[in-house]
């Protein structure tokens, strides 16, 4: 997709988690990041890991979701995660490594966006959960 992120989701750096969205349909949401070692600030809970936080990982897997909705033009405006649920971390994701999300659709309307996620590394299931963001404005 050459579309910018920038352009889909109101999200700047230094807190903005996507760097591709490489396939979105009514269904499924495919978008990558690497989070490289510029944003080793992030460790700043658990500096001796090389670890993303857990936490970011989240966030950056409800960018994706929120970016491949504005692609898909289903809904416009500014919207904010007002719920997680069914969040299950299995593995940590280092710096400097790809990560993919899979995100799948639940809800879609004007004002309300469910979803679902999956994210991997090197193939491998790292995190999965549930959330939903409403329109703010």
């Amino acid at each position: 997709m050459n579309q910018k992120i920038e352009d889909l989701i109101p999200h700047r750096a230094p807190f903005l988690f996507v760097d591709e969205i490489i396939s979105y349909t009514t269904d499924t949401i495919i978008g990558l990041n690497t989070f490289t070692q510029e944003d080793n600030w992030l460790q700043g809970s658990s500096p001796d890991f090389n670890y993303v936080p857990g936490t970011i990982l989240i966030e950056a897997m409800a960018q994706c979701g929120g970016a491949g909705v504005k692609l898909l033009g289903i809904a416009d405006g500014v919207f904010g995660l007002v719920s997680m649920d069914k969040i299950e971390f299995f593995a940590g994701v280092e710096f400097d490594k790809l990560v993919k999300f899979v995100v799948k659709n639940i809800r879609l309307s004007e004002k309300i966006i469910k979803q679902s996620g999956e994210a991997f590394s090197d193939d491998k299931l790292i995190l999965k959960g549930e959330w939903m963001c409403v329109k703010l404005q």
